[in-house]
């Protein structure tokens, strides 16, 4: 007799030996005596093992299939574009992708077009005061304080005095052109970042 089944007579004997107010035998519940059964005829497939696969074979292709393979390969290019139309009409297939010599072009340019419609475009920029003419630094100093009135004569002029230097962040596109154009109209030098 099975190890399974031996647990099982056993599990049935405890049973019925002590009484209990719920006393449980297979023949009140008769899913569990139709799956002791089965375990008790399955024991012996338990036991057989299951061979694996050998390591490193390959896959078992048809004939028929291997041949349709070399076909195909062999085919031009319009050939295998006639061949793709004759079975989109025959198998009433809609929309599928020709399998082509360069799939990776494909591909490729579908994943700049993802990548152009994932950049939103900037709508705030910094500006940064990069240069001026020696000659037009007062001009530049009063159209930076009047640019940013919460500047002073003093931190204006030590502003510019400092340059390469981020005088505003986050400011909006058209606010930032105004803003370019006025330092540059008092010769500064001036870089949206």
């Amino acid at each position: 007799m099975s190890r399974v089944c031996k647990i099982l007579m056993r599990f049935r004997h405890q049973a019925t030996a002590r009484p209990s107010p719920l006393k449980y035998t297979f023949r009140s519940n008769p899913v569990m005596c139709c799956t002791s059964r089965r375990l008790a005829s399955n024991a012996a497939a338990l036991q057989e093992e299951i061979p694996a696969p050998p390591l490193g074979s390959e896959k078992y292709y048809e004939p028929k299939i291997v041949k349709l393979v070399d076909e195909i390969s062999s085919l031009t290019l319009r050939e295998v574009a006639d061949l793709n139309e004759l079975l989109k009409s025959t198998l009433n297939i809609k929309d599928v992708a020709v399998v082509a010599a360069a799939p990776g072009v494909a591909a490729a340019s579908a994943e700049e077009k993802q990548e152009e419609e994932k950049v939103p475009e900037r709508t705030e920029f910094a500006i940064k005061l990069v240069g001026f003419q020696a000659s037009d630094k007062i001009k530049v100093i009063k159209a930076l304080k009047a640019v940013k009135t919460s500047l002073n004569l003093v931190q204006a002029k030590k502003l510019v005095e400092s340059i390469p230097q981020v005088i505003m962040e986050e400011v909006a596109k058209e606010e930032c052109e105004e803003i370019k154009r006025t330092l540059e109209e008092a010769g500064g030098k001036v870089e949206l970042v």
